[in-house]
């Protein structure tokens, strides 16, 4: 449940431009879950969002960036996380440790990596599209510098 509601929470941030905890808060209850402030608390510090200053002024939570992709907490959660990564035509599959793959997937999303077309987890299972199979073998060399 933990994991998903992370995932969910990587989603949220990025779909929408939520400033408070409290926001954050009211859209997980909308989507079903039921949480306390502390525990959205104990999840925005476990998931290391920021806040970060938008193009209309206001703060809003965030992820990691591109630019903090080769962070050591990026290479922590992938190692702690994924099993492997490996082409198979256009597509990437990365395998993961059950439960895990939502909140991986969301963070590989946060990255905007190029080529990527789209992106669909399971429990433990990713497949991400690729727009050719050689894309696909230069995004595994990305990802696995994770690892």
């Amino acid at each position: 449940m933990k994991t998903r509601r992370q995932a969910r929470i990587l989603e949220l941030i990025n779909e929408f431009s939520i400033e408070t905890q409290e926001e954050l808060l009211v859209r997980l209850k909308s989507d079903g879950y039921n949480v306390t402030q502390a525990t959205v608390s104990r999840d925005i510090k476990e998931l290391r969002l920021l806040k970060t200053l938008s193009s209309d002024g206001k703060y809003r939570y965030t992820s990691m960036s591109k630019s903090d992709s080769d962070s050591s907490d990026m290479r922590s959660f992938f190692n702690s996380s994924v099993v492997s990564v490996k082409p198979a035509s256009n597509i990437v599959v990365i395998k993961t440790l059950a439960g895990m793959a939502n909140a991986v997937c969301a963070s590989i999303d946060t990255l905007s990596l190029s080529g990527i077309v789209g992106t669909i987890a399971g429990d433990d299972t990713i497949f991400i599209a690729c727009a050719s199979a050689e894309l696909a073998a230069m995004l595994v060399i990305d990802l696995k510098k994770y690892l």
